[in-house]
């Protein structure tokens, strides 16, 4: 009889702009059977979002109180607004023997590679640099000197491609195909032999 494979903490990351938040909504649309971790921010909501499923909206004073009573499993500043992932969310998928899926800038990815070296790290990246440029400078969703600190943000995150073990070209109307290329992923890593899980105790 051949076991049950452990879940698997996989980290989705890459530069600002590459469509992290499209691929991972996505994936999910294609995969219910993993875990979405719901990063939390003290960011305001821009227009569309959903608290509780596009991120967790919380004051800064919450989000410091949560740091404090250690609650969170890395936290960051990311352009000025604090980014965390929730303790509590991933301990419960991984106990319930659920695969957990992280959406993580470069530096909490850097964060949960020393916390939980076994997982999977996935990084995302345009067709291009220009094509990535593109993307952010279209979004308009800030002034424009914030916009050039993530266009020259995201050209250096790019450079600590070769950290991650997988990376996966998110082509500009190919959504589709970078979803079947993740899922393909989390399979192949569930069969393999060599098991990635997160070690016991760190969460």
């Amino acid at each position: 009889m051949v076991p049950a494979a452990p879940p698997v903490v996989v980290v989705i990351s890459g530069p600002s702009g590459v469509g992290k938040d499209a691929v991972v909504h996505a994936l999910k649309q294609a995969r219910p059977d993993l875990h979405f971790v719901v990063t939390a921010t003290s960011r305001a909501k821009r227009e569309g979002e959903v608290h509780g499923k596009d991120y967790l909206f919380v004051s800064r004073a919450e989000f410091e109180s949560w740091v404090q009573r250690d609650q969170l499993l890395e936290h960051a500043v990311v352009y000025g607004d604090y980014k965390g992932i929730p303790k509590q969310q991933v301990a419960e998928a991984l106990d319930h023997g659920t695969d957990v899926v992280m959406r993580i800038d470069v530096q909490g990815a850097a964060t949960i590679r020393r916390l939980l070296p076994h997982s999977i790290f996935v990084f995302l990246v345009a067709e291009s640099e220009h094509a990535l440029v593109q993307r952010l400078t279209q979004r308009k969703t800030e002034p424009m000197d914030s916009m050039l600190v993530r266009v020259q943000t995201a050209k250096e995150e790019v450079k600590h491609m070769k950290a991650f073990d997988y990376v996966v070209v998110n082509r500009e109307g190919a959504l589709a195909e970078t979803v079947q290329t993740l899922s393909a992923i989390i399979d192949a890593e569930k069969a393999s032999v060599r098991r990635r899980i997160a070690p016991p105790g760190v969460i």
